[in-house]
């Protein structure tokens, strides 16, 4: 019997005053997605494995608290940690047939909050933010005397933008620095913290942000003004947080300001994604959410849709190995079955660059789409050689985390170029052939370039706008070139790039959040899986979790590799990646190489060293300072009070000399050590810390002769 509607009954899928079906939404969803998206209210984490369609759910969930009247759309605030994150849940929800939603990046949302009550809460025009620290730095440090290269410029800028999402203050860093023993670009934390001060100092005179300032100035904003506060608390009634394993302690700090009291958040994320604690992230603002918020719902994503049953396999088993589970749990494929991952061994890295492109080639003779390719790594210094055998073997690429696409200047240029076709648009062209004439003034061809780099990658980008075109063209037939320029700046407001064609060379940590076909994982060794300076089990493990970030990022095809030598003809000193080991069932033999000497080695490492103590008195050292003379504070000095001195008076020279503080010659701990032990050689000389191989070279000899010619004090 057919059951027919009651009178007057909506029939399913119908709309509601413009709204989708609240029970259309949920369908087609699975289980666990479906329990995320039909509880729209009250505080949930969601533990989402890779490739389980978080995005999904809580687009889902969101829509549907917006059909079923839970709040209205412009009550949500949707947190992403990335501008193309939170274009594509923009899109998703207008797909759904839900507008309005605020779904910004924590700085996009902090930033347009500033700006909007800076009148209120300061006073004036706000100041201007700055897109990058190095001017600033600079001039902070030539107040200083202090002088940096290119490299060591950006270590301290990555260490002020740590300080400021840690919450530090120029008073509080040297402490907390010396506790968790940071160093940088050769500066001890007492160093570092001056030119923490300088540098807000030199920002304060220009009258200019960065964008840690930006939260900074919105949590204070917050915290000082109450009803600045409620305004805020008055017009955001839910919340989302994606990617959640990746808050820092200052985006945590404004999300509990956001919020205030309410409890309706959600947050989503996966602890074995958190792959970013050097910028001060930590996932144990997602892991200790139900403790914190105990009536919180707690639901697992583990159903993957991305990979192949042969990938995720192999992922579970290379997570599964480390001290630490997914707290997710293991994930279970549902995508059909794929080729089984492959591990080669190389002779050196241009060998592995040009098997790689062999490999590519292969895959594009074959019919593969390029832009459906990826060769990801650990390090940014990695891809030259790869970007070589790319271009020697014709290959188009582009490598990901340079110039934003709608920077560039030939789509600036292409936009303006269309924007002045729109007029003489009488739709009787076909929009793909229109658009095409148009960038033909800006440089398209039909045809790509046989060049490559810059010429090949300016010609993509216009290739990428005509492939626009056609999509839109397809989904709305009558589309004409004011669609495409309204989608464009759509699009460009959102950072929601178009896919450009070629093959994408990404380091692992920019690879998060995407996805291909097929992945090269190459550098699977040991000093580069991990990488050397993780010198401890919590970084060690964290490099396991870049690697199953790496191994997540594939569909169907995965390729891992490794080269024993750097240059050809170099002696073979690399070994396969311990992390594989756990696989080699899968991956065969060649994956065991690890069990070798480096893990070994590395067993060692693991083992706490004992504390160290004062040598006169027996107690713990507590301070770096301490532990560098070997002696604590209380306990009195065992060197000679002549060679001190004469160490002093000489750094002071030195300094003035140089222009430049005297701690920047050496810190007064270094001098203490230097005192205590008298080194009588170069050797010995390089045992105490804080002399490194620069120091050594500037000032080991002078250091040397002064220990040699000064008398010692009477008695």
């Amino acid at each position: 019997m057919v059951r027919r509607p009651a009178p007057g009954a909506r029939p399913r899928g119908a709309a509601v005053n413009g709204a989708p079906d609240p029970d259309l939404l949920l369908d087609g969803l699975d289980p666990e997605q479906r329990e995320v998206a039909a509880a729209p209210l009250g505080p949930m984490v969601v533990l989402a494995g890779a490739g389980t369609g978080k995005t999904r759910a809580i687009t889902h969930r969101i829509a549907y608290g917006v059909a079923r009247g839970a709040y209205p759309p412009n009550r949500v605030l949707a947190v992403t940690f990335t501008a193309r994150a939170a274009g594509e849940m923009r899109t998703r929800l207008r797909s759904l047939g839900v507008r309005g939603v605020q779904a910004r990046t924590f700085h996009a949302a902090a930033l347009r909050q500033l700006q909007f009550f800076w009148p209120q809460a300061v006073g004036g025009p706000p100041p201007t933010v700055v897109a990058h620290k190095a001017p600033a730095v600079a001039e902070a440090a030539g107040r200083l005397r202090l002088r940096f290269d290119r490299a060591a410029m950006r270590d301290v800028a990555a260490e002020i933008e740590w300080a400021k999402v840690s919450m530090l203050t120029s008073q509080t860093y040297a402490a907390r620095a010396r506790a968790l023993g940071r160093g940088v670009a050769d500066l001890d934390p007492t160093a570092m913290a001056r030119l923490l001060e300088a540098y807000h100092e030199v920002c304060a005179e220009r009258h200019v942000i960065d964008f840690e300032d930006v939260l900074l100035l919105t949590v204070g904003m917050l915290d000082e003004h109450p009803q600045i506060a409620a305004t805020i608390h008055d017009q955001y009634r839910h919340f989302v947080v994606d990617e959640y394993q990746d808050v820092n302690p200052l985006q945590q700090q404004l999300l509990e300001l956001w919020r205030g009291q309410r409890e309706d958040v959600c947050v989503v994320g996966d602890p074995a994604q958190s792959i970013y604690s050097f910028t001060g992230a930590s996932a144990d603002h997602l892991l200790d959410f139900s403790r914190l918020h105990p009536a919180a719902r707690r639901v697992r994503l583990i159903r993957n849709y991305r990979s192949s049953p042969q990938i995720v396999h192999l992922a579970n088993l290379v997570l599964g190995a480390g001290q630490k589970r997914d707290a997710a749990g293991d994930l279970v494929a549902q995508a059909g079955e794929g080729a089984a991952p492959l591990l080669t061994a190389y002779a050196d890295d241009e060998a592995e660059g040009a098997g790689v492109a062999d490999s590519i080639r292969g895959l594009l003779d074959g019919g593969q789409d390029a832009s459906e390719i990826a060769v990801l790594y650990r390090t940014n210094g990695q891809s030259e050689v790869l970007e070589t055998a790319l271009a020697r073997a014709g290959i188009p690429y582009l490598v990901r985390g340079g110039e934003r696409f709608f920077s560039r200047a030939e789509v600036r240029n292409a936009i303006v170029l269309l924007r002045g076709a729109v007029r003489s648009d009488d739709g009787t062209t076909v929009l793909g052939d229109t658009v095409r004439h148009v960038l033909a003034g800006a440089g398209w061809a039909p045809s790509p370039p046989d060049g490559s780099g810059a010429v090949r990658e300016r010609w993509e980008s216009l290739q990428a706008l005509a492939l626009l075109a056609d999509g839109l063209a397809a989904q709305s037939p009558g589309a004409r070139v004011a669609d495409l320029v309204a989608e464009l700046d759509r699009r460009a407001a959102e950072q929601h790039a178009p896919p450009v064609q070629g093959i994408t060379l990404a380091s692992l940590h920019a690879a998060k959040g995407l996805e291909w076909d097929a992945v090269f994982l190459v550098g699977c060794s040991e000093g580069l899986l991990p990488i050397t300076l993780a010198d401890t089990a919590e970084r060690v493990e964290e490099e396991r979790r870049l690697l199953y970030v790496g191994l997540t990022r594939a569909r169907r095809q995965l390729a891992l590799s490794w080269a024993g030598a750097r240059n050809p003809g170099g002696r073979a000193s690399r070994s396969v990646s311990r992390f594989l080991a756990p696989a080699a069932g899968v991956l065969g033999s060649g994956a065991q190489a690890a069990r070798g000497p480096s893990v070994r080695r590395d067993r060692r490492r693991r083992t706490p060293a004992p504390p160290r103590t004062c040598r006169t008195c027996g107690v713990i050292l507590a301070t770096a300072a301490e532990r560098k003379i070997g002696r604590c504070k209380d306990c009195p000095a065992t060197y000679d009070e002549a060679v001190f001195a004469a160490l002093r008076e000489w750094r002071r020279g030195v300094a003035a000399e140089s222009s430049v503080p005297a701690f920047v010659v050496f810190t007064d701990a270094t001098l203490i050590a230097i005192a205590e032990h008298e080194p009588a050689d170069r050797a010995a000389l390089t045992t105490i810390s804080g002399v490194g191989e620069r120091k050594l070279e500037l000032y080991g000899d002078a250091v040397l002769d002064i220990l040699a010619s000064t008398p010692r004090s009477a008695g």
